[in-house]
């Protein structure tokens, strides 16, 4: 035990999933970035974009991105990204929070793949997909490395499409 609550929610929250390990492990690392690669180049044709959710999505998607010769994108919390910002609000289990992209990141039409470490609610992938939609960018699929089921995030996504390494129930 840590010492800290395993939750600082008055609201029940799902346990924490740990990818300490995997992210130790090269090997354990680059089968998960190979498993992810492989869904793309099977999946999706002429991707512009890797867009990476503040912050665990920063750990896979710049690593997808150089792989497959596109660029890489942030999609962070409000308040932290230099330059002229496009914000998208969105509700969590506690509160209310905000993401930000630069106003430029994206040109009309072009085709971002949207990845975080973790897929609970939906609600910060939901609003991430909104955020691009909102510059125009096409989104072609939101990958995580987990998908916890039981909290259907899946469902608050669509219509955009979702692909997960491991789903827990």
């Amino acid at each position: 035990p840590t010492g800290r609550p395993a939750s600082r929610s008055p609201l029940p929250l799902p346990p924490p999933r740990d990818i300490s390990p995997m992210l130790k492990d090269p090997q354990a690392f680059r089968a998960a970035i190979d498993l992810l690669e492989s869904h793309i180049q099977a999946s999706h044709q002429n991707i512009d974009y890797i867009a990476g959710l503040d912050s665990r999505g920063f750990l896979f998607g710049p690593v997808l991105a150089q792989r497959l010769g596109v660029g890489f994108l942030l999609i962070r919390k409000k308040g932290k990204l230099p330059g002229s910002t496009e914000s998208m609000s969105y509700a969590l289990e506690y509160g209310k929070a905000e993401l930000e992209v630069q106003k430029d990141a994206v040109k009309p039409g072009q085709r971002v793949i949207i990845v975080d470490d973790l897929l609970a609610t939906g609600g910060t992938m939901r609003a991430a997909c909104e955020l691009m939609t909102k510059l125009q960018a096409d989104i072609l699929d939101c990958l995580v490395l987990i998908e916890l089921t039981f909290l259907k995030g899946a469902e608050a996504l669509k219509p955009f499409p979702l692909y997960s390494l491991l789903q827990y129930d």
